[in-house]
């Protein structure tokens, strides 16, 4: 007589149900899909004709195709061209300069050997909860370094961030073996050369993280430009897209000006809503080349802290 075995299936606190995975993947390609038409919008409402879009309202693909909007934004394209190569420098440059500078700075108040890593640790963590304000921080850039209209005013005020030092500490802290650096030092290795052969590859998730953060806030600072450069200085891709919207919002609203254009040039149609989605597109288009290339890192960066199973 044939004997059946009962198995009971171990439990296995990482594993879930194929129903539970599905639903949850359906979750996830819902709240994807809601992500992604907005976008596909804004570039369907640029491609648009302006009048239709008054009339029918936004779709997410154009129903009458028109480059209007480019071409408007484009007719002057040298002042956009420059705020590219302003933008594009700036985002590299400070973005190199405030990781190397971050790093530096975190990783002496990650060791527990430094001496005044508790105050260094309190300085930035201090910076974090409260600020001067605005006046002060004009004030000290403006009057006390004059550094109005120069690429240094878009790149210096970012160079150190508070939460950024505490996550590449709490990395260091948590990924670099204390092992590993004491067996530096008994080959011969001095502090500098530990930290760049040993502390620095393995850190690369954090610094591609904390460095594609920087890289969007740099691209998509247009608040410094506003404070601290004038019409000649040099602007960044943002604040010019920002005046041109002021621009379009003046002459919409002043009829005055706007039979003034349209006396000098009787073909001129000024786009207002498919302009603004034609500048969110010039804005956002280079930078969003930039995250593939990161993706695998940042995905394992935001786990800084993580509990090991």
């Amino acid at each position: 007589m044939a004997t059946s075995v009962i198995r009971k299936r171990k439990f296995n606190a990482n594993e879930i149900s194929a129903g539970t995975n599905a639903v949850i993947n359906t979750v996830f390609w819902i709240y994807s899909a809601l992500c992604v038409i907005p976008l596909l919008i804004v570039v369907a409402v640029s491609l648009s004709d302006e009048r239709t879009v008054t009339v029918e309202g936004y779709n997410i693909w154009p129903k009458k195709f028109s480059l209007g909007a480019y071409d408007f934004l484009l007719n002057d394209w040298k002042p956009i061209v420059h705020s590219y190569g302003v933008s594009i420098f700036v985002t590299v440059v400070g973005t190199l300069v405030a990781l190397s500078i971050m790093t530096l700075y975190a990783y002496p108040i990650s060791r527990r050997d430094f001496k005044h890593r508790g105050i260094f640790s309190f300085i930035v963590f201090f910076t974090i909860l409260f600020n001067s304000g605005l006046v002060p921080f004009y004030l000290t850039y403006k009057q006390g370094l004059h550094l109005q209209n120069t690429l240094l005013v878009l790149m210096l005020p970012m160079f150190v961030q508070g939460f950024f030092v505490i996550l590449i500490r709490t990395f260091f802290s948590g990924s670099i073996p204390p092992a590993l650096i004491e067996s530096a030092k008994i080959d011969g290795a001095g502090e500098l050369r530990t930290f760049a052969r040993i502390v620095l590859p393995l850190s690369l998730p954090v610094l591609a993280s904390v460095g594609l953060l920087c890289t969007l806030n740099y691209w998509n600072d247009w608040f410094l430009s506003l404070l601290f450069i004038n019409q000649d200085g040099p602007m960044s891709i943002q604040f010019r897209m920002y005046k041109t919207l002021l621009d379009i919002a003046y002459l919409s609203s002043n009829s005055q000006a706007y039979s003034a254009i349209m006396q000098a040039n009787p073909n001129f149609r000024m786009p207002s809503e498919t302009a603004r989605m034609a500048m969110a597109v010039v804005g956002i288009g280079p930078i969003i080349f930039i995250y593939p290339f990161f993706q695998r890192y940042f995905v394992q960066g935001l786990t800084v802290g993580a509990v090991k199973g």
